[in-house]
């Protein structure tokens, strides 16, 4: 079970690196954002990532039903996507772009901050 928790974490890191160092390329038009490898790595990284969150949720029987932080999470994942694809991807113009950039990294900071204080407000 701790080989799982380790693969989350840093898959939870290398996840927000890459979304961070995208969001600052895309802020100078840098060509590295259309390269292969930038397009297709966090793909993989984010599916090892759910993967082994819904892992550990099986293994520990954590539910969001029963477990309203789990379910504060997931929404919050969802909304994180969505930004993160407005910022990256579908934003029209720049100042967008940053707007859903900085938002989906505030996201981010909440899912960690859930999950390490196990509180939908975490203090």
């Amino acid at each position: 079970m701790m080989t799982i928790k380790l693969i989350h974490l840093s898959c939870a890191f290398l996840s927000f690196c890459g979304f961070f160092i995208r969001g600052i390329w895309m802020m100078q038009a840098s060509p590295h954002l259309q390269q292969r490898w930038v397009k297709t790595l966090p793909h993989i990284v984010d599916s090892l990532l759910l993967a082994s969150a819904i892992t550990l949720a099986v293994q520990w029987q954590y539910s969001p039903l029963q477990h309203p932080w789990l379910a504060a999470k997931i929404i919050a994942l969802l909304l994180y996507i969505i930004l993160g694809s407005i910022a990256l991807k579908r934003g029209k113009t720049l100042s967008t772009r940053i707007s859903a950039w900085c938002l989906a990294l505030l996201c981010f900071a909440y899912i960690v901050a859930v999950a390490l204080t196990k509180s939908v407000v975490p203090l």
